[in-house]
């Protein structure tokens, strides 16, 4: 006794080709643009005294730096707001919640470094203005 077997082969779905992108000038255009804007925080972030601050308290490794993505998000979403606490403590102050923040650094944060770090001086300003306004 013979069984026949039957296979049905569907064929994979390919991603589209998006070289057509290549001939359109507004997006080379803005490609172009966003690069040289990330290369400019990229520049700015390796100048910025916090990039220093960060490599002493060891939350940037000198791997870091040579990402491209870490050191525009860095200048771009974090370092603004260490300029905030900045205002308010003093670079003292900064340094003290980089100490603190390394104390407290879990191995899963050292994945998304930008991201830790934007998030743990996001939960700490509002505290510090806290302060501010419970010590006036």
């Amino acid at each position: 006794m013979h069984q026949n077997l039957i296979f049905h082969i569907n064929k994979k779905q390919v991603a589209d080709d998006s070289s057509y992108k290549l001939d359109d000038l507004v997006y080379i255009d803005d490609k172009i643009r966003q690069e040289e804007s990330e290369n400019e925080l990229v520049l700015q972030a390796m100048d910025s005294p916090y990039t220093k601050l960060l490599m002493e308290q060891f939350l940037l490794s000198y791997l870091d730096l040579m990402d491209k993505k870490i050191l525009a998000g860095l200048q771009k979403n974090v370092y603004p707001l260490y300029d905030d606490l900045k205002a308010l403590r003093g670079l003292n102050g900064v340094k003290e919640h980089l100490a603190y923040i390394k104390d407290k650094q879990d191995d899963y944060s050292k994945k998304n470094i930008t991201k830790y770090l934007k998030k743990s001086i996001e939960q700490y300003l509002p505290i510090v203005k806290r302060q501010d306004i419970d010590h006036e």
